[in-house]
């Protein structure tokens, strides 16, 4: 795919969607971080009503402390693994207080060093939180990039590289929450809605559906 195509692309979603974000319910970036950390495995419908039970009573690390474990468990089980995601919010909540005052970092470094964040809530964090230009590949934008091939490759890593050296910088900063919601209402993983995609004469898929 050549880079006036992937312009092309680009330029139409947002024409169609200007001012993309994340469907996690958040104020700061801490409530940012802990619907995140909440969200493997999980819709984002669920994490939000998870989420309006926890924010009201605890939204900061202190808060959730003094939750404590049981209190906090107890907001959050209605979402999957809830059990080791609130072992990891307790400690990530312990460092945030012991390293950083409180506040969630604005470094990828000092974000993967918090229990249960890897490299793709990193750059979440970072891209939503903080307004860096990141690529937070989930599987969404890995099937998008390698379906439509503006950015094929055989892992997230290699997808997420390819992804922030060939999207036009004009689109950078949004690029990952269009190609989130892309794949997860049009490109969808089993039948494709070729038929009413705004980028279906652009994208290179072979196997096209008439779906919309």
């Amino acid at each position: 795919m050549n880079a006036q195509k992937r312009y092309e692309i680009f330029s139409r979603l947002r024409d169609n969607n200007p001012t993309p974000t994340t469907e996690l319910h958040w104020q700061t970036p801490f409530e940012l971080l802990t619907a995140v950390l909440l969200s493997a495995q999980a819709t984002d419908v669920g994490v939000n009503k998870a989420t309006a039970r926890l924010f009201p009573i605890a939204n900061t690390p202190q808060g959730i402390l003094d939750l404590g474990i049981d209190g906090l468990k107890d907001k959050i089980k209605t979402i999957g693994l809830y059990n080791s995601k609130a072992d990891n919010l307790m400690k990530t909540c312990h460092l945030l207080l012991e390293r950083h005052g409180g506040e969630v970092p604005d470094t990828r470094e000092a974000l993967e060093a918090l229990p249960g964040v890897g490299r793709k809530t990193a750059n979440v964090i970072l891209n939503t939180a903080f307004g860096q230009p990141t690529m937070a590949v989930d599987t969404h934008i890995f099937r998008v990039a390698n379906r439509t091939r503006i950015a094929p490759g055989k892992n997230v890593l290699e997808v997420e590289q390819k992804l922030m050296r060939h999207v036009p910088k004009d689109f950078l900063h949004d690029a990952h929450h269009w190609l989130i919601l892309h794949g997860r209402y049009t490109c969808v993983a089993r039948k494709p809605r070729c038929g009413s995609c705004v980028i279906e004469d652009l994208c290179e898929y072979k196997e096209k559906t008439e779906i919309g």
